[in-house]
């Protein structure tokens, strides 16, 4: 008998099986259209995704980046709350699913989960990839308007990705206070842009006001020590390309890089890593320069060079976003 594929790959077979019979000129026009939609400044009223070949297009061409984001994501979150395992999870906005897919790649065994979303095409897809993965045989797909009317059942684990740059600022407020009063855990990622780390910023400081943990990125639940405008705080998650991502953006390399950023929170203490690397370490001959995020809080950078001996081997394996020490 053989072991079951772990679900980055069978998501990539379901979704490989999807685009069979969809022209690859009408994918890739399909999915520049949507792309335009998603990157305009004025937030939609209405379903961007608005037909099956949209959905088939645009869940081919995103839903392994946003898998990919929100699985590092997770896999942080996990970090600093060992021991513990969502029972039941709500996926806000979740269009496809991509984070259900993400939840059971993080944690073993079958939970209840509703995906939210106002899209009935991306629900009634999302509901048939899914079937590809026994772990997300007890999800529920219910088509509701995402926004400030939005009720939120009570639930262990709150996802909300790449959904509140869709909202106005009214509509993000209630959000994440709806998922705050539903929630022991939300996890919330954007696009890792100076705006999404915005986004996520004013969320950070709603859920520590209405009384959360921050668990990850961050290594504390103060106020970020980024002075706004100097900068933003955002992570990288390798993404391998299928044809229709290298058809649309050109170029011929195997993968791209996923910028996102995040925050996790819990109403029960974490453990958050003591410091987290929040640049992309610099090798160079001798030593390892590594910007970190400390609990102070503040922001540093350290050099570790061969004299620390373990932990120089430590800092050249070091990546983006891992907690340091390890």
């Amino acid at each position: 008998m053989h072991a079951p594929l772990p679900p980055a790959e069978t998501l990539r077979t379901a979704l490989a099986g999807l685009l069979d019979g969809l022209p690859p000129r009408q994918a890739a026009q399909a999915v520049e259209r949507l792309i335009a939609s998603y990157r305009g400044a004025t937030p939609t009223d209405a379903p961007i995704l608005r037909d099956r070949a949209d959905v088939v297009a645009y869940a081919a061409y995103r839903m392994p980046a946003t898998f990919e984001a929100v699985s590092a994501a997770l896999g942080a979150f996990a970090d600093a709350v060992p021991g513990w395992v969502p029972g039941e999870h709500v996926d806000v906005g979740g269009g496809t699913g991509a984070a259900t897919w993400a939840v059971s790649a993080t944690w073993d065994g079958v939970r209840p989960v509703t995906v939210l979303d106002w899209a009935e095409p991306a629900l009634a897809l999302g509901r048939e990839i899914a079937a590809a993965n026994p772990a997300l045989r007890d999800t529920r797909w219910q088509r509701s308007r995402i926004g400030a009317a939005l009720t939120i059942e009570s639930t262990d684990l709150v996802t909300v990705s790449y959904v509140l740059n869709e909202l106005t600022a009214p509509d993000c407020t209630a959000l994440v206070d709806a998922a705050a009063d539903a929630a022991q855990a939300v996890v919330i990622i954007e696009p890792g842009t100076p705006d999404g780390y915005a986004r996520v910023i004013e969320a950070r400081d709603r859920l520590i006001g209405a009384g959360f943990h921050i668990a990850a990125p961050c290594p504390h639940s103060a106020a970020c020590p980024i002075a706004p405008g100097t900068d933003w705080c955002h992570f990288s998650a390798r993404v391998s390309r299928s044809s229709l991502h290298r058809q649309v953006k050109g170029g011929s390399l195997a993968y791209e890089d996923e910028k996102f950023s995040y925050v996790a929170a819990t109403r029960f203490r974490p453990t958050p890593a003591p410091s987290r690397v929040v640049r992309k370490p610099q090798i160079r001959k001798g030593q390892v320069l590594l910007d970190l995020c400390e609990t102070e809080p503040l922001l540093r950078r350290t050099t570790v060079t061969k004299r620390h001996g373990d932990l120089y081997k430590a800092a050249r394996d070091a990546d983006w976003g891992d907690a340091w020490p390890p």
